[in-house]
């Protein structure tokens, strides 16, 4: 396993601390080598004097466990992220020109996909224009012993706000968005102004999977289908109803995908970004972290987006129910929501009442701190237990799961379709960002991040307890890293006008020799800093008092909830070289069956 990797904030891709810049290419002469055609004793000592310890370090953990049989000519898919971009186009060449199968292009992240022998990866690592090599990872459907998908007894209804959304570009990177009556304008055409696929082998945009309709639909339906007469319980109406959504295809009919599939989504988002003004990228999806955000490209990938003026909204995860590391759920927030910069979202169940008082965080929301870094997260809460949205029917969750179709007491075909997940509070925060830049066009993302950080509800209580359909228990206790900032108040978001004028990284969480854990902003160490010590965005005002005490402790070394300093808990998120990678990507709602 690779240690723990020392953070620092990024900028725009050219001015990324760690990569800085480098000589011209080695590639020719390292494939050259790998071909074992000899070469000047020049090249050779070239080789020799670059230190194997310093090769070893530009390999993902997966690499230097061992997964791949680094002697073999098994075909392996990787992304090469590089030191610079000069560096990156003049190794495509030479790679092209040796013959190799090179697959994307990555100028925002300066990153190329490819597929090598298995045997070239180590000669890979020794190329000193190369910033650090990982697999193509899989995004896929997590398998689980629980029915996946959860009947509803209530729906979360958009407020009516003098917003819409209008003009607004949504960019939802998911399984695909089919055309639904919901996703139409007032005229009768459709709010899907663009599609594309990434899944490799099918050109089509559909949803097959019927994840990423839904989502889609929480952010933008109109509930034009569940208006007054038309039989359902309730209008089923998204929070900003007349956005444009633009469908970027990167899951298959069976939810699955790879990073690379995702990485190309957010760059053509990125490339789409005035043609479309796509000001929100939407992500519900994630997977296991596996390295620091400094080094992983679905990381360098969100914040390329961030740094080009999209704001980013990621699910947490659904992992607070896992114990399998002694840490009754802490430390289970997924990539890319590990990231600082991006705005990540954790999951409440709103008790069928219209009242907020009574609203709790769901068991199976992941909790902070990140692994490795140590980021305070999630960012902040909004409903995602038992969420009901646009149904494409025939999909093959749609297939699998009919009883959770909703359908209208007037009868014909049920319009609607019941998921949970921190897939379903993801597009509830998306819209909410909507809506607050069509309120104020010039809003940055951490300006956005900022106000609906600040203004979000924290009036949770300090335990509480929720079943799932199988009758087990699970007791939660309310902190930073459980709900964030708060539950997620939109009307007051709007209401609010203070603008933050730093970054709106999400604070580090850092431990004293004693055990005692601190908020912390060394991260942005230099830079202007939102959650400094000023009255309007001091950390007290965002994350609310009860989250602090007086000596801003958040836990102390006694009273840790993972367990003492010396429990196993306590060392994996606070070790130096666990890395939580064992599990696959998934489409945040599929795996779990919600909170009773």
């Amino acid at each position: 396993m690779k240690p723990t990797t020392t953070s620092r904030p990024r900028g725009p891709a050219g001015s990324h601390e760690r990569r800085g810049t480098s000589a011209a290419s080695g590639w020719l002469l390292l494939l050259l080598s790998a071909m074992c055609i000899p070469t000047s004793a020049s090249a050779a000592a070239q080789r020799s004097n670059d230190a194997d310890g310093a090769a070893r370090a530009r390999l993902s953990s997966e690499f230097q466990a061992g997964r791949f049989n680094s002697g073999s000519n098994q075909l392996v898919k990787v992304i090469v992220q590089y030191k610079d971009s000069s560096a990156q186009a003049a190794d495509e060449g030479n790679m092209k020109a040796q013959g190799l199968r090179l697959h994307n292009h990555f100028g925002a992240i300066r990153a190329t996909v490819m597929t090598v022998p298995a045997s070239m990866i180590p000669i890979i690592a020794k190329n000193p224009n190369v910033a650090y090599v990982t697999p193509d990872r899989p995004v896929q459907m997590s398998s689980n012993d629980e029915d996946p998908i959860s009947a509803t007894t209530r729906d979360v209804a958009a407020s009516q706000y003098s917003f819409d959304g209008t003009g607004i570009g949504v960019a939802v990177i998911d399984s695909g968005v089919s055309d639904h009556p919901d996703l139409h304008n007032a005229a009768g055409a459709s709010r899907i102004v663009y599609n594309q696929s990434f899944v490799a082998g099918d050109t089509s945009a559909a949803d097959k999977f019927g994840h990423g309709t839904h989502v889609a639909g929480i952010i933008a339906g109109n509930g034009a289908t569940s208006a007054a007469g038309s039989g359902y319980a309730m209008q089923h109406k998204g929070i900003a109803s007349n956005v444009n959504i633009i469908n970027l295809r990167v899951l298959d009919q069976n939810g699955a995908g790879t990073d690379s599939q995702t990485i190309a989504a957010i760059q053509q988002a990125i490339a789409l970004k005035s043609t479309y003004n796509i000001r929100v990228i939407n992500l519900s999806l994630g997977r296991g972290i596996w390295e620091s955000y400094t080094l992983d490209p679905l990381c360098q990938a969100v914040e390329a987006a961030w740094n080009a003026g999209i704001v980013v909204v990621v699910a947490a995860g659904n992992s607070g129910r896992d114990t399998s590391m002694g840490t009754h759920g802490y430390a289970t927030i997924g990539a890319p929501a590990n990231d600082p910069y991006v705005l990540t979202v954790g999951a409440t169940r709103t008790m069928g009442t219209a009242s907020r008082n009574d609203d709790s965080k769901t068991s199976f929301s992941s909790k902070g701190p990140t692994l490795i870094d140590h980021f305070v997260k999630p960012d902040m809460v909004a409903p995602g237990n038992r969420i009901a949205s646009l149904r494409v029917a025939g999909s093959t969750l749609d297939a699998q799961y009919p009883q959770f179709q909703v359908g209208s007491a007037n009868g014909g075909t049920p319009m609607y379709y019941q998921l949970t997940g921190t897939s379903q509070a993801t597009p509830i925060v998306a819209g909410a960002v909507a809506l607050l830049l069509q309120q104020n066009s010039a809003l940055t993302p951490d300006q956005a991040k900022a106000r609906l950080m600040k203004t979000a509800w924290k009036g949770f209580g300090t335990y509480s307890t929720a079943w799932d359909s199988k009758g087990n228990s699970y007791a939660d206790q309310y902190d930073v890293f459980s709900y964030g900032a708060g539950y997620l108040d939109v009307a007051a978001a709007l209401a609010n006008t203070d603008l933050a004028t730093g970054t709106a990284l999400s604070p580090t969480a850092t431990k004293d020799l004693l055990g005692n854990v601190y908020l912390s902003n060394t991260l942005i160490t230099g830079k202007s800093v939102v959650w400094g010590s000023s009255v309007v965005w001091g950390s007290s005002v965002v994350w609310g008092t009860s989250s602090l005490n007086a000596n801003s402790v958040v836990w102390g070394g006694n009273s840790v909830v993972w367990g003492s300093v010396l429990s196993t808990g306590y060392s994996v998120v606070w070790g130096q070289s666990v890395v939580w990678g064992g599990k696959g990507s998934s489409a945040l709602s599929v795996g779990d069956d919600g909170d009773n």
